[in-house]
C-alpha cells in the first residue's frame, strides 16, 4: 500500500514530505498519557470481552451482566470494550450494582459507538494502545462468546502470559458450549502437534457460573 493511502479516520495523514509520521508519534503519546491518567486511580479490575453483535436477551449478554454485577458487589471494577452487545451488558451490570464501569471504546468508521452504561468512558483511535490499557489495568480476563476481536484479545493475553511478557493473571472462557470446539482443537491439534506445551493449556480455565468465576478471581486478587 502506498504511504499516501491512509484511512480517512487517521488524525495525522502523511503528506508528501512524510511529516505526518512525526505528528502521529505525538498523537500516540497523548493517547497513552490521557488513558494512563484516567486509569491511574482505579482499583482492581476485571476485563469482560465478547461480541458487539450479541442481543441484550442473548445468553452471553445475560451472563455478562450477571457476572459484572457480582464483580462490582465484590469490590472489582469492570472493564469492557465500551461498545454494544456483551460489552454493554458488562457495563450495565457493573453500573447498576453501584460499581466502577469502564468502557474502552475504539473509534471505528462504521461500527462501534460507545454504550451509555460506562461511568468511566474512554475513546481510543489506536487499537494497540487500547490493548495495552486492557492488560495494564486488569487483574483477570473473562472471555465470552464473540468473533475475531474477542479471539484477538484472548490470544493476545495467552501469548503474553505464555512468553512471560506480563505477569500471569486468571483468564476464563465463559460458556463451555461455545468454547468446547476451540479447546478441543487446541488440545488435539496444537498440543498434539507439539506447537504448545501441556502447561500452556493451564493458562486459561473454562467455566460457566458467574459465582464460580468470581470465587476463583478472589483467590488470586486481593481487594484492599
Amino acid at each position: 500500500m502506498s504511504l499516501n493511502r491512509r484511512q480517512k479516520s487517521d488524525p495525522y495523514p502523511i503528506d508528501s514530505l512524510g511529516t505526518g509520521e512525526s505528528w502521529r508519534m505525538f498523537s500516540i503519546m497523548s493517547e497513552f498519557v490521557r488513558a494512563f491518567t484516567a486509569m491511574s486511580e482505579v482499583g482492581p479490575c476485571v476485563s469482560i470481552f465478547g461480541s458487539a453483535r450479541s442481543k441484550p436477551d442473548s445468553l452471553e449478554c445475560r451472563m455478562a451482566e450477571e457476572l459484572a454485577g457480582i464483580l462490582a458487589k465484590n469490590g472489582f471494577g469492570v472493564i469492557s470494550g465500551g461498545g454494544d452487545g456483551v460489552m454493554a451488558a458488562a457495563n450495565k451490570g457493573a453500573t447498576e450494582a453501584g460499581g466502577l464501569s469502564i468502557g474502552l471504546n475504539i473509534q471505528l468508521p462504521h461500527e462501534q459507538m460507545p454504550n451509555p452504561y460506562a461511568n468511566l468512558p474512554l475513546d481510543f483511535h489506536y487499537f494497540f494502545i487500547r490493548k495495552v490499557v486492557f492488560v495494564k489495568y486488569s487483574q483477570a480476563y473473562v472471555i465470552l462468546p464473540g468473533g475475531f476481536g474477542t479471539l484477538d484479545e484472548l490470544f493476545e493475553a495467552l501469548t503474553l502470559i505464555q512468553t512471560r511478557r506480563i505477569r500471569p493473571f486468571p483468564t476464563f472462557l465463559m460458556g463451555s458450549a461455545y468454547w468446547s470446539g476451540l479447546v478441543n482443537w487446541l488440545r488435539n491439534s496444537m498440543l498434539a502437534g507439539g506447537f504448545i506445551s501441556p502447561d500452556d493449556m493451564d493458562i486459561f480455565t473454562v467455566m460457566d457460573q458467574p459465582e464460580e468465576i468470581v470465587r476463583a478471581i478472589k483467590k488470586t486478587v486481593i481487594i484492599k
